[in-house]
Formats: C-alpha cells, sequence, structure tokens
C-alpha cells in the first residue's frame, strides 16, 4: 500500500512539475518606430525586469502603427505603442487608455498632453548630415543653406524621409513652411525632388543611405547621427542651417483594450519611466524632463530649434494631402 502511494505521489509530482514546464507566459506586444538600437535596449531590460512575461517588440513607421490601430480596432494585436508621434496618438485616441495612474510631473508641462493618455517618450529633434568623405570624393564644398541643395552638383546625392510615412520627414516639411510659406516650402521641395536619390520610408533611411556612401547629404535625425559619430563613424558631420533645428515630440500609449492587464501595465510604467530616462540619457539627449539635461558627447543643449507652431493633426492631413513626391 505505501508503495503504491509513493507511486502515486511520485506521478502527481511529475504531473505537475510537467504543467509548469510547459505553462505558457502572458505575451506582451509592443510597438514601436523607434530605431534598432533603442529598441534592442528597451526589449533586452524589459526581459530582464519581466522574465515572468513574453514580451514581443515589433517596429513599423508611424503612419503605419496609427493606420493599424485605427484600422484593427479591438483586433489590434498590439498592447503597449512606444515612439509614436503625438499627432498619430491623438488621431489614436479613441483606442487608448486614460494613464490617470501615471506620475507626469517630472516631464515639461509642454510636452503633457492634455488627454493624458500618452507619456512623452522623446524630442525627436533633425539636422542636416553629411558624409564628407562622399563630398570630399567628389570635389563638393559642404552645403550651408536649404538653397545650396538644390545646386545641380548634388543631383542624386541628398536623402530625406517621405513626409507622409515618416514623423521625420514631416518636421522637415512643417518646419519650411512656417519659416518660408507654404507655396515657397512647396515650391522648394519640388525642386529638392530632383536632386533626392529617394524620399526613404522611415526617418532611418537617410543615415543608411550615408553610411553606405550613397548620398552626401541626409536629412535625419540629430539623435542618430550622434549614436554613428561617438560609435567611430568620423566620416559623419551635423550642421544646422539657419532655420535651425525641426522636431517633433514622441510619446507612448496603452491600448484601451489592453489596460485592465497588470502585465501591459506593469511593462509600460517601466518604459515610460526608468527606461525613458535611460533613453533620454543614452540615446536622445534633447530634453524632455523639467529638471534633467543629459551630457552626451557632440550634443548642444543650446542647440537652435526651429519653428514649429501649428503642428496639429488637422493641420498635417492638410498639407500631406498636398505632398505627391
Amino acid at each position: 500500500m505505501k508503495k503504491i502511494i509513493a507511486v502515486l505521489l511520485l506521478l502527481a509530482c511529475a504531473v505537475t512539475l510537467l504543467s509548469a514546464c510547459g505553462e505558457k507566459k502572458e505575451k506582451v506586444v509592443i510597438w514601436t518606430s523607434g530605431e534598432d538600437y533603442r529598441n534592442q535596449y528597451y526589449l533586452d531590460e524589459c526581459k530582464k525586469k519581466f522574465p515572468q512575461y513574453e514580451i514581443v517588440l515589433e517596429y513599423n513607421n508611424t503612419s503605419v502603427i496609427a493606420t493599424k490601430v485605427l484600422e484593427e480596432k479591438e483586433l489590434c494585436s498590439a498592447d503597449i505603442l512606444v515612439s509614436e508621434e503625438y499627432q498619430y496618438l491623438e488621431k489614436c485616441s479613441d483606442h487608448l487608455a486614460v494613464l490617470s495612474d501615471f506620475d507626469f510631473s517630472p516631464f515639461l508641462p509642454e510636452l503633457v498632453p492634455e488627454s493624458k493618455k500618452y507619456t512623452p517618450e522623446c524630442k525627436n529633434a533633425g539636422c542636416i548630415i553629411l558624409n564628407t568623405k562622399v563630398l570630399s570624393d567628389k570635389g563638393l564644398d559642404e552645403p550651408t543653406s536649404y538653397e545650396d541643395l538644390l545646386k545641380p552638383e548634388y543631383k542624386g546625392l541628398v536623402s530625406m524621409p517621405s513626409p507622409k510615412s515618416s514623423s521625420t520627414g514631416y518636421m522637415f516639411l512643417r518646419q519650411l513652411v512656417n519659416e518660408w510659406g507654404e507655396e515657397q516650402a512647396f515650391s522648394y521641395f519640388d525642386k529638392l525632388s530632383e536632386n533626392i536619390l529617394q524620399y526613404t520610408s522611415s526617418g532611418s533611411g537617410p543615415m543608411k543611405a550615408l553610411e553606405a556612401r550613397e548620398v552626401a547629404v541626409g536629412l535625419g535625425m540629430t539623435a542618430q547621427a550622434i549614436v554613428k559619430i561617438n560609435g567611430g563613424n568620423n566620416e559623419l558631420k551635423i550642421v544646422y542651417f539657419n532655420e535651425g533645428s525641426p522636431y517633433s515630440v514622441l510619446g507612448n500609449a496603452v491600448l484601451k483594450k489592453s489596460a485592465s492587464r497588470t502585465a501591459v501595465m506593469e511593462v509600460f510604467n517601466y518604459l515610460s519611466t526608468e527606461l525613458c530616462r535611460g533613453n533620454n540619457e543614452k540615446f536622445i539627449p534633447d530634453q524632455i524632463y523639467k529638471d534633467f539635461i543629459p551630457e552626451v558627447k557632440g550634443f548642444s543643449p543650446d542647440v537652435k530649434y526651429g519653428n514649429m507652431a501649428n503642428d496639429t493633426l488637422t493641420e498635417k492631413e492638410r498639407l500631406l494631402s498636398k505632398w505627391d513626391h
């Protein structure tokens, strides 16, 4: 009898262990428009912090993320949106949870949305990035103005993200509309298109073309250029034209359908507090906190920011309806 009981106990233990081993982890799905190195940082840190969850991070550009949220609604596979442009987050507002328990107080007040449905993640600033080797090999002077980029010697040597698919591309369009007026700005981009190698689908496109020495000039992200330069690419150089640095603000949000899940909220809060601060320190140093400006080699906190007035969703959709490049 004792032997039978012992065997049964062993069987019971085996069943329990097998059940535990086969138990699936709760999945948390993050959609992001961030660069590869930032995405890897977020994913690695989240996996270390929450080994009990299966954390999946999927990349898409800002416009695609918004479109998928709006089209898929409750069937959307994402739980959390990271590094999504404010205008697109506002467009998706009906599908986002109100973050009533989140502490917005550390952030610059002007970056905190009235709806409290998304949190500041970064101030994505732009600049003109040069590949000095390509310029030197082709015997070209460094451009000092937007007008210089229209010169015939730059034909096929300029890269820019498409404003229709990239928040980085749109911020250059928005800024020049504000600085020059709509008619002059659109006329300028009509002319610039003659020298554009291609309008890339993402903000990272110009950097890839610069690193591959396919172009000499990229209209791209300051933080991305700083990372590459500090990483040892001494061919790259950051310059600013008189109009200053354009920028957009990106944020994080939770899908309303997922807000009741403890796992989702734990991951979101970690991403939007500790990892957001780490992102500001390591990768995108433009100020988003009231009392903190990180010191990053190659970054000047005194950079002149451009005129980004009237940066609303309605205005963006109106301008993009005119963009046909």
